[in-house]
């Protein structure tokens, strides 16, 4: 599949958000409860505009078509420690290289930064796909979303 992978713009936050909320109700029902969907999803499915401004969050669109299919980026943590964030892929296009295409860019800009190791916070959806892009699992965590609001994820690493 023929992608354009850029920069997200604060143009894109409302195709982001609809990305969100489509893709990851259709992809994480399989491995989440309902419980805890209901309580999740309103809040990992909005854009986060500190996140895009920082200049190393991207979008993947369809060459074709320019619709956005995909998302993901990174931020730096600490001295050659950048953090993956808030990857999706439209439910549609699962499988077709676009998360890989945006890895490819998450890890060229991310080394062009010096860093040497990412590390992530995947669903438990995502996990065999961070491992087949080198991730190894690190445990089991329990992500505060907000008070009282946990999210089960799986804590993954990779040298860059």
């Amino acid at each position: 599949m023929d992608l354009l992978i850029r920069a997200a713009s604060r143009a894109d936050i409302g195709a982001l958000d609809a990305l969100y909320a489509g893709s990851y109700r259709k992809l994480l029902a399989a491995d989440y409860p309902p419980s805890v969907l209901v309580t999740a999803l309103p809040l990992i499915t909005t854009a986060q505009p500190a996140l895009i401004a920082g200049g190393t969050y991207f979008v993947a669109e369809a060459a074709a078509t320019g619709e956005l299919i995909g998302a993901g980026g990174w931020t730096s943590r600490q001295a050659g420690l950048g953090d993956v964030r808030h990857v999706v892929t439209d439910a549609r296009y699962v499988r077709r290289g676009v998360a890989s295409g945006l890895f490819a860019r998450i890890f060229e800009t991310a080394q062009g930064a010096g860093i040497t190791r990412m590390a992530c916070n995947a669903t438990r959806t995502a996990v065999p796909f961070y491992q087949a892009m080198g991730f190894a699992v690190l445990g089991l965590i329990e992500m505060e979303l907000r008070p009282g609001i946990l999210f089960p994820a799986v804590q993954m690493a990779r040298d860059v």
